[in-house]
């Protein structure tokens, strides 16, 4: 029973951004009622899998919820899922809120259902402007954030994406502190509303908070950019034998690590490192001339040196590494468990913890339309209305599903 216990979602969201803020809010306790055409999330069919439709890039994107499939290009699919909104918190989507229109969902049609309802939409771009209809991915977002732009001005090379859905799971972030923050609201007011939760302004946000610099200021006093993270240097340094993450910051850092590697003049009678202020204006020399000392010992003895003299480093990891973490291990941060159809695998813990609620999973990632019977009949479905869903193809089941998919 975490904290959110008794809140209920319809996510009909799918893919990684919707469905990483959902599992977010159902490892926290609410209910997540994971609403899936009948071809299923197609990330379902991302990476090696032990089963069809069950690949892990689904599987740790879709814990603590519940599975059912409905086809809402359907009459019956439509009225079903309005019903199943009755009794709902928030709806969470992240298509274009034109195509929720063409499906007879738009905010209008699901409030008159439930008024209260929390009506949350991941889309690509404010409504308000001349992008509101076009497409958004991560790749997409990424580039117009400047992301791919700050790697070419510190590798002076070809621009690139962070090789992760860096988007998809920033935005998936805030639509979980929006859809919180609506709730709270709702429950003053005791009305619900529509809240949009738009990638594009939201990645600028997250980038340019750091890389404003003077153009912050009107008129500009620079060209923007944070120089010390626009270091070439500012990266994992190489060691003798391999890489070490170090970051030697404020002064006492500075003065400690020279101390430790025995020359303490040098912070004394180097004016580039006297002070923050003067390392900034000369980032690129500290850190290459750093680059240049971190050469000399082994990634284990800069570590030990490291630790002796209190400044920040931690080794580099791969994913093998991350996941042999001694501190990882020690708190239990992935999970060896049994999944009712994939056996036994690796899950990763909640991060937030609780003195009084602890939030835990109680739900693996479910198979398509696992608890579509399960959920029509607690929204007041009878047998024979269920059958008659069935029938007209407007629901799914897991055999069904799983049918299809041989």
């Amino acid at each position: 029973m975490g904290p959110l216990a008794g809140i209920r979602i319809i996510d009909v969201s799918s893919v990684l951004m919707g469905p990483y803020a959902t599992q977010i809010l159902g490892d926290y306790g609410a209910d997540i009622i994971k609403v899936e055409s009948l071809d299923g999330d197609l990330v379902r069919q991302i990476g090696p899998a032990r089963n069809a439709g069950m690949g892990p890039v689904f599987l740790n994107a879709n814990r603590s919820k519940r599975s059912i499939t409905l086809d809402l290009k359907k009459p019956e699919g439509r009225e079903a899922l309005l019903r199943l909104c009755e009794t709902a918190d928030a709806l969470v989507y992240n298509v274009r809120p034109a195509a929720m229109a063409r499906l007879g969902l738009s905010y209008e049609e699901v409030a008159a259902a439930n008024p209260r309802i929390i009506y949350a939409g991941l889309v690509g771009y404010s409504q308000d402007g001349p992008y509101a209809s076009r497409p958004a991915y991560d790749d997409l977002i990424q580039g117009m954030s400047t992301i791919p732009y700050l790697f070419s001005r510190v590798n002076e090379g070809a621009p690139r994406y962070v090789p992760t859905a860096m988007a998809d799971r920033v935005v998936g972030l805030v639509a979980v502190n929006a859809i919180l923050a609506s709730i709270i609201e709702r429950d003053r007011s005791n009305e619900g509303q529509k809240v949009d939760i738009p990638m594009f302004e939201t990645m600028v946000s997250f980038v340019m908070g750091d890389h404003m610099g003077g153009l912050t200021y009107d008129p500009p006093l620079d060209e923007g950019g944070y120089a010390r993270q626009l270091s070439p240097d500012r990266r994992p340094y190489q060691t003798k034998d391999g890489y070490i993450c170090a970051l030697v910051y404020n002064d006492g850092h500075w003065r400690r690590f020279f101390d430790a590697i025995g020359k303490p003049e040098v912070f004394e009678t180097d004016l580039r490192y006297r002070t923050f202020a003067s390392r900034m204006a000369h980032i690129n020399e500290v850190y290459g001339e750093l680059s240049d000392i971190l050469l000399t010992r082994t990634t284990a003895e800069w570590m030990e040196l490291m630790e002796k003299a209190d400044v920040p480093a931690m080794p580099m990891y791969d994913f093998q590494g991350v996941m042999n973490d001694p501190h990882l291990q020690a708190t239990g941060f992935f999970q060896a468990v049994e999944h009712p159809t994939e056996g036994s695998i690796k899950q990763m813990a909640v991060s937030a913890q609780w003195s009084r609620t602890p939030a835990k999973p109680e739900r693996l990632a479910p198979q398509q339309g696992e608890h579509s019977v399960e959920i029509l009949r607690e929204a007041g479905f009878s047998d024979a209305e269920i059958d008659g869903l069935e029938a007209c193809g407007a629901v799914g089941t897991v055999a069904e599903t799983a049918a299809a998919r041989v």
